[in-house]
């Protein structure tokens, strides 16, 4: 990952952080449940951004490396990564 992209899903990372201290700060002084529940969709959002960001990332280095580099075994351990992560996502 790149210096750039680091410190950008870091960033988001605390922001992340940052919201789900005040979600439970939210049940803490019982708040509503809908506007918890709200905060919560946020928060999935948002880590869902940022795992499209290091998917993304994974993509056009790990993956595309193991491409360029014409070595069949490690492109077939790449694309069974791949798989197995698509898989769990859609559980």
């Amino acid at each position: 990952m790149t210096e750039d992209k680091k410190l950008k899903v870091l960033n988001r990372l605390r922001r992340i952080e940052g919201q789900v201290r005040g979600v439970a700060r939210m049940v803490e002084d019982d708040r509503y449940c809908l506007d918890i529940l709200t905060q919560i969709d946020a928060l999935r959002a948002a880590l869902a951004r940022v795992r499209g960001e290091v998917l993304e990332d994974h993509l056009g280095h790990c993956i595309e490396a193991a491409i360029l580099s014409g070595d069949q075994a490690d492109q077939r351990a790449k694309a069974k990564e791949l798989i197995e992560l698509l898989e769990r996502a859609n559980r």
